[in-house]
């Protein structure tokens, strides 16, 4: 009796060990199966952010289309209004003899307020005459 009760408890022992044996690989095969479809969902949801990306890229790629490359100040970049550029080639200064003596006192040479003003060299000292500034 002591022999059957014995091997009957082995039995047990054994069938239950062989129980926690299967369900550790059934965790383990479940576990496992997570992992890939979790390993799945994101590849996928990976490819939507590569595939939205490629789509925002595309969208300001064609936005920038436009857009010139450089932007010569920020109500340009604002705007996307190009700034009026002027042929000045011809434009003549003003010629104020205030503003020469001014600029003499700042150490302006006498051919540099002739050019400046597109005036001769005599205009420019008539208009200094009399001024300590005056330089030669």
């Amino acid at each position: 009796m002591d022999d059957e009760r014995a091997r009957s408890r082995e039995e047990e022992r054994n069938r239950r060990a062989a129980e926690r044996a299967e369900a550790a690989q059934a965790r383990s095969e479940r576990r496992a199966a997570d992992r890939d479809e979790a390993a799945r969902q994101r590849e996928q949801a990976r490819a939507a952010r590569g595939a939205e990306d490629e789509a925002r890229r595309a969208a300001l790629a064609a936005d920038r289309e436009g857009r010139p490359k450089r932007r010569a100040s920020g109500s340009l970049a604002r705007t996307g209004e190009q700034k009026v550029v002027r042929d000045v080639r011809l434009y003549r200064t003003n010629v104020d003899t205030g503003r020469m003596r001014e600029l003499a006192k700042r150490g302006a040479t006498v051919e540099g307020l002739a050019k400046v003003f597109g005036v001769s060299i005599e205009t420019v000292v008539e208009a200094l005459k009399g001024d300590a500034a005056l330089k030669a």
